[in-house]
């Protein structure tokens, strides 16, 4: 077996790497692209530090996941190239009937030798730019919380006959105190005031985000610039992408982020299908609700606006979901032009050059 600590001159070792919460499955392929080595490391920083610091710079293929980051960020600094796989293009290890960590890191490291492109690598974004997004996935997940508690309230009040009053989520605590029937107190009291603290801290994560983008991420403004774009989704895009430059056309992102419809055509067949759902969930979910916003009764006037409400008026199965999906596709496109260019917005631009300048539907 060859020393795989030193390596050979002109030699070029290529790594997988299937890594899990306590271990990570090595697979080392020499030159020629047979294994020299499988081996089996902790997944901690100082292990990893301790076992491929002392390689020669090799390709290092691992797949994107939860350790993925700190991973690929320590190896890269040691001076290995790596490569960040998506998960999306590794159906057949997961499809696999023989699946096991050792064929999985050997099956890294083989396509990652043979053509790295066949793994639609991506590039995680920079630790800082990571801690900041932290805080808006933090604010997110409290918000779901809220969500679920008050519907869960509402449901359960329902049976027995009342129903609470509609009223913005951030008051849903105080109004809906007094209208629990007082049967239900004894169960319910805790969880409003549980909805209550969320409220809390929620408003005081506003308070932070608005902080880092003012101070950190002033480009923000740009994007705030459109009507249904908030300080927490023009931060989210900014944290997201990163590096505006990253995609020389702008209509690109919409793929990124995984609001393009999937292509499953044959022939003269091109059925309607499902958008891929790739790249980052929450962004994609934030660049819904603008579109919903946008397209609901208090949306303020736009060419997207506009262009929006035609594709419902087209009528037909799932019109008004089909154009909030369109809307946040053609959104996400909006807003890395403002990013790109420094512009400022104006919403009615297109009917003004029309002569549209108009009422628009509703």
């Amino acid at each position: 077996m060859r020393n795989t600590t030193t390596g050979e001159a002109g030699d070029r070792l290529t790594i997988g790497l299937d890594m899990g919460d306590t271990y990570t499955q090595a697979c080392v392929l020499d030159e020629d692209g047979e294994v020299i080595e499988e081996s089996r490391v902790s997944t901690t920083p100082k292990a990893f530090r301790r076992r491929f610091a002392s390689l020669p710079p090799a390709r290092i293929i691992l797949e994107a996941g939860g350790h993925s980051h700190w991973a690929s960020r320590l190896l890269g600094e040691l001076g290995h190239e790596v490569i960040v796989a998506n998960p999306r293009m590794l159906r057949f290890i997961y499809g696999s009937d023989s699946k096991n960590d050792k064929a999985d890191a050997a099956y890294l490291a083989r396509v990652g030798k043979l053509d790295p492109a066949l793994l639609h690598p991506i590039v995680h974004r920079s630790e800082q730019s990571q801690a900041d997004l932290t805080l808006i996935r933090s604010r997110d997940a409290l918000v779901r919380v809220r969500a679920a508690l008050v519907t869960h309230v509402r449901g359960l009040v329902k049976v027995f006959g009342t129903k609470l009053p509609s009223c913005a989520t951030e008051a849903f605590a105080i109004k809906a105190e007094s209208q629990v029937p007082e049967l239900l107190r004894p169960a319910l009291e805790p969880v409003l005031a549980i909805i209550a603290s969320l409220t809390t801290q929620i408003r005081e994560f506003d308070r932070k985000i608005r902080a880092l983008a003012k101070e950190s991420y002033p480009d923000t403004s740009l994007l705030s610039q459109v009507g249904s774009v908030g300080r927490v989704t023009s931060l989210a895009y900014v944290l997201t992408l990163e590096d505006p430059s990253r995609f020389p056309r702008a209509r690109a992102v919409g793929s990124y982020l995984g609001l393009r419809p999937r292509q499953a055509d044959s022939g003269d067949l091109k059925p309607r299908l499902r958008i891929t759902k790739a790249g980052d969930e929450m962004l994609r979910r934030l660049l819904v609700e603008c579109a919903q916003y946008l397209l609901g009764p208090f949306g303020r006037d736009s060419d997207l606006r506009r262009w929006g409400l035609k594709l419902v008026e087209r009528g037909g199965k799932s019109a008004k979901k089909r154009a909030v999906v369109a809307v946040a596709r053609k959104l996400s496109v909006l807003l890395l032009r403002l990013w790109q260019t420094g512009e400022v917005y104006e919403p009615l631009r297109n009917a003004r050059l029309r002569g549209e300048l108009t009422p628009s539907p509703s």
